[in-house]
């Protein structure tokens, strides 16, 4: 027996799971899924007006999901279990798309490429930097975290960069960087240092495919821009 099964809402909790085994999530509103989540951290209580309190503090499931663990905890209503829920939830979504992107060839599966940069940047508070290292059939062998902080207070070295590529046996790299403000648009400092590294990288015969940008409303590539 479900430990909610004698909760006042378990009827209303056994339609939304039914819903979702039916019908698939695609179709559910956020604070739906959302209820669907905090179910795990309350086994008897009503989740619907903690999911809409989560979703007008943050604005969208992901970002509740990938909101920092002290801006969750803020929110009233809001424990060690439900946090630790979401972050599961956020923990497993990162992962799961890191397999898609790792199991595929990265210039065949491009868009999985894309899925995995925007669940891991997109939302994070701060700059990252991170280098997606692949090999002759452009399959992942490494995703490095190389920096956080701007490009320009927290230089990128060029020759660490192919240093760390010639010690996994990559043949081409992505580099990867998230801009917080939302807006993908190249800096004047991402541009000097993306032909930098091109520069660096093509002096050892490894190719730099893609530089992108990833913002909260879309991203940029080096490439499709003609910066590459």
């Amino acid at each position: 027996m479900p430990a909610d099964a004698d909760s006042p809402h378990a009827g209303h909790r056994t339609r939304l799971r039914d819903r979702l085994l039916t019908g698939g999530g695609e179709a559910m509103p956020d604070y739906e899924l959302l209820e669907l989540v905090l179910f795990g951290a309350n086994a008897r209580g009503d989740v619907k007006p903690l999911a809409k309190k989560l979703l007008a503090r943050f604005g969208s499931f992901a970002a509740v999901i990938n909101a920092p663990q002290g801006q969750l905890e803020s929110v009233e209503g809001v424990g060690p279990v439900a946090v630790a829920t979401l972050k599961t939830i956020q923990a497993a979504t990162r992962r799961l798309a890191r397999e898609e992107a790792r199991n595929a060839p990265v210039l065949a599966g491009w868009q999985a490429v894309l899925d995995y940069c925007r669940v891991a940047m997109a939302h994070e508070a701060v700059e990252q930097v991170r280098l997606l290292f692949l090999d002759r059939k452009n399959h992942l062998l490494g995703d490095d975290v190389v920096q956080r902080g701007t490009i320009d207070q927290t230089p990128l070295y060029p020759r660490e960069v192919v240093k760390r590529a010639l010690d996994v046996g990559a043949s081409a790299l992505i580099l990867v960087h998230n801009h917080p403000t939302g807006d993908p648009t190249p800096s004047k400092a991402d541009i000097d240092m993306t032909r930098a590294l091109a520069r660096a990288s093509e002096g050892v015969g490894i190719s730099l495919h893609d530089h992108l940008i990833i913002g909260r409303y879309g991203h940029s590539s080096f490439k499709a821009l003609g910066l590459l």
